[in-house]
């Protein structure tokens, strides 16, 4: 890093992660599995293809449930965050973190979604938790569900398209800000909400395998709509709380059109429309865009909603937008050259570098979304995922000389700095991860995005013990010349 960059002395940094990807304990003090740790790990012959990942059917996941095929399931192991909280909480405290985004597993404190009571062990775990971020001084913001819903539910109820589901939620998320509204005051119900959604197209929220692309798509937004309803009604009952404060997190992806052909700039409006506007529109302005109903109908889209819903939506917005921002994409109405991405494929453009697992590197985009969105709606901002995934091993040093990931941290924090000049209100941003974890797209443990190395494998074998990659240190040294 070249320059002094300028941020606000009060400007919230630190890490995040995913109770799904680093807590390990999947059958301890009375948790049950969520979809997400029914995927198995699948050696990929080449990293730029997931789609070998994506090809569950529910009886795959059936079969999971006790391991019939003997396969290994990462997400079930993690990191062992469930026994080494204290360790790794200091760890992020050492590195200078201010704030640390974590989530609660609904299938800890309510395993099947349907009980009448949360479980006791659940709960006094994260009360741990909780208590150790606040012995270190750090700010909690909570996500409520990230990608981990019980699979009890999917299996008994069908997902977020029963109305029922709406129900369970606010009952745990009620539980949760009734029970640490002290400890947390940053709340996000959702995690990319906008792509939560197409875990039902892959087949992860019941049996889709005999159902035509477009019965998917309209379930999709029935499902969305759904969890829509959910968010407003958590929004709703925290208010009762003067502490609190509830944001979106959108997957946020910069695009660009393949060039200045017009045909090809309205396309890149279109999907900017209906892949990302869309979602902060509804859940900023308590209603759907006129362009979305415009695609609904052209698409035979058919959202069922009850009578109270609309007004529900309309009074209980977010108080900030919070996304991660990993890549941007090209975009034409024809097919473009496509690379992996977060969850779905993207445009290649031929300026950018990118990941091995195909994730192309824009820096100066993440300063081009920060003014889109800080222009368009005029709320406070959080990057709340941003970082690069590699391969590493550790050095004869127990380390790793991790130049890459300081000149990708550096060129993004750069462009943030930029951003707040240009008059963006942004207060704070978590990498995404302070400490390697489960790679949630790849399902690998090499798929490493910390500052801090953990000794396991792709099958979890290793000592689990924590190193200090090279970007630790520098992190620790930038936090201590990043303020005004």
């Amino acid at each position: 890093m070249t320059k002094k960059l300028e941020f606000p002395s009060n400007f919230l940094w630190g890490g995040a992660t995913a109770a799904s990807q680093i807590e390990g304990a999947y059958n301890v003090d009375g948790k049950s599995l969520s979809a997400i740790e029914m995927i198995p790990f699948i050696e990929l012959k080449d990293r730029k293809d997931l789609s070998q990942t994506r090809k569950l059917t529910t009886q795959d996941l059936l079969d999971s449930i006790e391991n019939k095929k003997g396969l290994h399931y990462p997400k079930r192991f993690g990191i062992d965050f469930y026994h080494k909280y204290k360790e790794d909480i200091a760890l992020f405290k050492e590195a200078g973190m201010k704030v640390f985004r974590m989530s609660v597993a609904w299938t800890r404190i309510f395993p099947n979604g349907d009980e009448t009571e949360p479980n006791r062990k659940g709960l006094e775990f994260y009360k741990n938790v909780f208590e150790e971020c606040k012995k270190q001084g750090l700010e909690i913001m909570v996500t409520i569900n990230h990608f981990d819903m019980p699979f009890s539910i999917i299996q008994k109820y069908g997902g977020w398209k029963n109305r029922q589901v709406i129900d369970m939620y606010f009952k745990y998320s009620k539980t949760l800000i009734d029970e640490f509204h002290s400890y947390v005051r940053y709340w996000l119900p959702f995690n990319e909400i906008n792509l939560g959604v197409l875990f039902s197209a892959m087949g992860l929220e019941g049996n889709n395998e005999e159902k035509s692309l477009a019965e998917r798509l309209a379930g999709t937004y029935q499902d969305l709509h759904n969890q829509f309803v959910a968010q407003a009604k958590f929004i709703e009952y925290s208010k009762k709380f003067s502490n609190t404060k509830v944001g979106c997190m959108v997957a946020d992806t910069t695009t660009y059109a393949i060039d200045c052909n017009p045909v090809n700039v309205l396309e890149n409006q279109r999907k900017e429309q209906m892949k990302k506007f869309f979602y902060y529109d509804v859940m900023t302005k308590g209603e759907y865009p006129s362009y979305s109903k415009r695609y609904f109908k052209e698409n035979g889209i058919n959202i069922v909603k009850e009578k109270t819903d609309d007004e529900l939506l309309k009074n209980n917005t977010v108080e900030f937008l919070s996304f991660s921002y990993y890549m941007s994409s090209t975009i034409a109405k024809e097919e473009v050259e496509l690379t992996e991405g977060n969850l779905m494929k993207m445009g290649k453009n031929p300026f950018l570098v990118a990941t091995e697992w195909g994730w192309q590197i824009d820096p100066i985009g993440l300063r081009y979304c920060l003014n889109q969105l800080w222009d368009r709606y005029h709320l406070p901002l959080f990057i709340s995922e941003n970082g690069m995934g590699v391969l590493e091993t550790l050095n004869e040093n127990n380390t790793v000389d991790d130049d890459y990931r300081i000149e990708y941290l550096s060129r993004h924090f750069e462009q943030m700095s930029e951003a707040i000049k240009d008059g963006v209100n942004l207060f704070g941003y978590t990498m995404w991860t302070p400490i390697d974890v489960v790679s949630a797209g790849s399902n690998e443990m090499s798929k490493r995005y910390g500052l801090i190395f953990v000794d396991y494998d792709d099958y979890h074998r290793g000592t689990g013990n924590r190193f200090k990659k090279k970007s630790f240190t520098w992190f620790q040294n930038f936090m201590k010349t990043s303020e005004v």
